[in-house]
């Protein structure tokens, strides 16, 4: 969890995340580079995912806190 915090945000971070978390634990990094083709797909997929999820907990905020305003 602390390795990953902020990922999101940059672009094949994940990568690299990935990449200092097998060498620190001695596994091997060669098989990361597998996913490297299909790490574009999945970056939009996480980033996509993130913004939604950020959206959705300011609105659960804003409701508790009492200052979310409806558009209606």
């Amino acid at each position: 969890m602390i390795t990953s915090k902020g990922v999101a945000g940059v672009p094949r971070a994940s990568l690299v995340i990935l990449l200092g978390t097998a060498s620190s634990f001695g596994l091997p990094t060669e098989p990361i580079f597998i996913i490297l083709g299909i790490d574009e797909l999945m970056d939009m997929a996480r980033t996509s995912v993130n913004v939604i999820g950020n959206c959705l907990a300011t609105v659960v905020i804003a409701k508790s806190e009492g200052e979310y305003v409806s558009l209606e």
